[in-house]
């Protein structure tokens, strides 16, 4: 039985949220982009929790969807694992990283998917930021 890629990007959030993963959010890339249909993003907030949403992730998804990661980046010492199943990529930032990279507003016009999940992000409104000056002018 062959899941879509909503289901195994709600059964990662699922796993995610199992192990208090903070700011889940799944972005809707259908349409906006050809590297896959959704980006499930999350806060660890230490390396502990985040080798454990990590793991948590790959076994939840492997049990209830037959499917194993394509590729895993940054698991050795980062503070950012990247999940590759193809149509969808799970994020699991430690937070000070999230904050700087902020994937969320990279693809703030992508809409959200609700999940219902304790660690879920509050739905937010992005304000674009204003435009710096050029210090030469």
């Amino acid at each position: 039985m062959a899941v879509t890629s909503l289901e195994l990007a709600k059964v990662a959030a699922v796993a995610a949220d199992d192990k208090k993963a903070t700011d889940i959010s799944l972005i809707d890339l259908t349409g906006l982009s050809d590297v896959c249909d959704y980006f499930l993003i999350c806060t660890a907030a230490n390396r502990p929790q985040l080798d454990a949403v990590i793991e948590a992730i790959e076994e939840k998804v492997k049990a209830n969807c037959g499917e194993k990661p394509l590729a895993v980046e940054g698991r050795a010492g980062s503070n950012w694992v990247l999940i590759d199943y193809g149509s969808v990529v799970a994020h699991v930032f430690k937070p000070e990283i999230r904050d700087f990279y902020r994937l969320d507003r990279l693809w703030g016009e992508a809409p959200r998917v609700r999940l219902g999940l304790e660690g879920e992000m509050a739905e937010q409104t992005w304000e674009p930021e204003p435009a710096m000056e050029d210090p030469a002018l």
